[in-house]
């Protein structure tokens, strides 16, 4: 006599064995790959129509353009996250970004003013303004949505302030603005892939060869094979524990069409000067948050506490201290925001950061975060700031005049908005 297993509903077992794939779980598992569909259509889309977003110096303009933009996204996320909004990361960046012109060209700091200790003090006064800030919030029970309109305001009029009102600081010193317009050496030398043809008298006849950053590759192929076998163990893990896994068909095509695409990029980041420092700071910091997010007691509490406060106050978590904390994180990284803007643009300006808030809390929204707290990833947030990026990016190519831009952005995040609760309540 042979044991017969119990179905269990809802089980990665209970998928018929064979190339069949039940439709439900196709549509359930394609929801949370949506965004990522979304981002390739919409830049697939317009290199059909311009012709240059793949090209290898658009791409590295692309990231430097919205690097600041993902780097405030991540500590919004877990804002919005936890229940609360930052209206002021636009203006503290913009503040940030000229007190440290200040500190390197006009004062007179002595050694105070290298670059490095520069950004150093300034992430510190981040930090500082944002545990301002999430004092009043966590400790005092005003609205998050108060005290960061008026931060906005002040700090926005302290940065026209130092700068004397419409006047820009610079030029700042070329080893600071490394930071955003810099690029990873090459260590390991170029690769020659397709050498120049010449004639027999040694001149080149035929372009000029394909040349590789050696080093951009090679992280590139590390980046990709770390990615595949994290997602071959989260699936055996959730096998292992008897939660629902994705079909493996779909798990298989999603692992190959995202690995296919990262390694495109990548070829082509090779093919011009190699990864932009930012990216390479934007890659370090999305690991730390989605570690943070998914395996520390912290990340899960943040979650805990925006999905009911309540519950979580009475489960022992200590939420007013979480609060600030999270505002903390998120002064932190609108100083670094501030510096990168600062960086790119080689000087400090009054409009710098100006309405960059929008664009940060557009990103966590399009990324699916919940308005209404507890819900939200680091990945998606990023898949949705390069959303933003790429239409920015792509409609400037195409010539789309600047205020109809901010109509289709407007409608792109309505539409993510109306998805998500569309999704919410057919669940």
């Amino acid at each position: 006599m042979t044991d017969t297993p119990t179905p269990q509903s809802g089980v990665a077992q209970d998928v018929p064995s064979g190339p069949r794939v039940p439709v439900s779980s196709v549509v359930a598992n394609i929801r949370d790959y949506g965004l990522v569909l979304a981002l390739i259509a919409i830049m697939v889309f317009f290199q059909l129509t311009t012709g240059t977003l793949f090209k290898p110096v658009n791409l590295s303009n692309l990231v430097q353009q919205n690097s600041f933009i993902i780097v405030m996204a991540l500590g919004m996320l877990l804002v919005i996250v936890s229940g609360h909004i930052d209206l002021s990361v636009g203006s503290v960046a913009g503040f940030i970004g000229a007190l440290a012109a200040m500190m390197m060209v006009i004062w007179p700091l002595g050694f105070l003013s290298n670059p490095l200790i520069v950004s150093i003090v300034c992430l510190v006064i981040g930090g500082a303004i944002g545990a301002a800030q999430g004092y009043w919030i966590a400790y005092h029970r005003i609205p998050s949505f108060i005290v960061t309109l008026a931060g906005m305001l002040v700090f926005r009029g302290m940065c026209q302030g130092l700068l004397g009102g419409g006047s820009s600081v610079g030029p700042l010193p070329d080893s600071f603005k490394q930071l955003s317009s810099g690029f990873l050496p090459d260590v390991f030398g170029p690769i020659t892939i397709v050498p120049p043809i010449v004639n027999a008298a040694g001149k080149t006849i035929v372009g000029s060869g394909i040349v590789l950053h050696s080093t951009t590759m090679l992280l590139g192929l590390i980046g990709v094979a770390l990615f595949i076998i994290a997602g071959i163990r989260a699936r055996r893990t959730r096998e292992r524990h008897g939660y629902a896994a994705e079909p493996f068909p779909l798990f298989l095509v999603k692992t190959v069409v995202v690995s296919a695409l990262a390694l495109f990029l990548v070829y082509q980041f090779a093919l011009y000067r190699g990864f932009p420092i930012v990216l390479v700071v934007m890659g370090i910091l999305i690991a730390i948050f989605v570690f943070i997010t998914k395996k520390t007691t912290v990340g899960r509490r943040v979650y805990a506490m925006g999905g009911n406060i309540k519950a979580a106050q009475l489960s022992g978590i200590k939420t007013e201290r979480l609060t600030l904390l999270v505002f903390v994180n998120m002064g932190v990284l609108s100083a670094l925001g501030g510096l990168i803007i600062a960086a790119r643009l080689g000087q400090a300006v009054p409009a710098a950061g100006l309405g960059s808030e929008l664009d940060v809390i557009a990103a966590v929204f399009i990324g699916g975060a919940s308005a209404m707290g507890g819900v939200g990833q680091v990945i998606s947030t990023v898949v949705g700031g390069f959303i933003m990026g790429v239409m920015n990016n792509g409609m400037s190519i195409m010539g789309v005049n600047v205020d109809w831009q901010q109509v289709v952005k407007g409608l792109v995040l309505l539409g993510a908005v109306i998805f998500d609760v569309y999704n919410k309540n057919k669940g």
